[in-house]
């Protein structure tokens, strides 16, 4: 019988070319790069969330920045865009899950087995202390699900020409779902 070593933190800090992975399972998860809207999406969101710093405790973190969690399946998150009030980490990954993370769906992130993903990754952010998690969308009516830790299976849905917001987990942040496709 062969065993595998559990992957850790450390291993995530020595992957080729910094690549963007996550501890899933005990294993290194790799995520594929995304493409022109889903990353453009998830600029303008942490542009508006860098914006409101200046009013509120806390900071905005754009794609690929790592955070450390304690979960019996999960080590690590990495998304799209997020809010984090934690202590700053310098050159390490941040401890503790983001109070606001943002998941912007890539061209394979759709059908029965990516929706799956999806909600088991939203429920293991909520384990993690996540606040609220945003399923973007760019191709679908409902741009913006946002789903609350207080109810995780009923979202709150944003379309475009309405303005969006992630309460409580940052309090009086707002933008316009239009922006996600400027």
């Amino acid at each position: 019988m062969s065993t595998k070593a559990k992957a850790t933190i450390e291993d995530l800090y020595r992957l080729p070319d910094h690549a963007k992975a996550e501890i899933v399972d005990g294993e290194i998860v790799l995520m594929s790069p995304t493409g022109d809207m889903p990353n453009r999406a998830a600029g303008s969101i942490y542009l508006s969330l860098r914006q409101h710093e200046r009013r509120t405790p806390g900071r905005a973190y754009a794609d690929n920045v790592g955070f450390r969690v304690q979960l019996p399946n999960r080590e690590s998150f990495s998304p799209d865009a997020a809010w984090h009030i934690g202590p700053t980490t310098g050159m390490k990954f941040l401890e503790g899950a983001p109070v606001f993370a943002v998941e912007v769906r890539s061209e394979n992130d759709y059908g029965p087995g990516a929706e799956a993903a999806m909600t088991k990754k939203r429920a293991d952010y909520f384990a993690a202390g996540t606040q609220v998690v945003w399923d973007v969308d760019l191709l679908g009516v409902d741009v913006v699900k946002s789903y609350d830790a207080n109810d995780p299976d009923t979202p709150r849905v944003f379309r475009r020409g309405e303005i969006a917001d992630a309460e409580p987990a940052v309090p009086s942040w707002k933008m316009s779902v239009d922006e996600l496709f400027s």
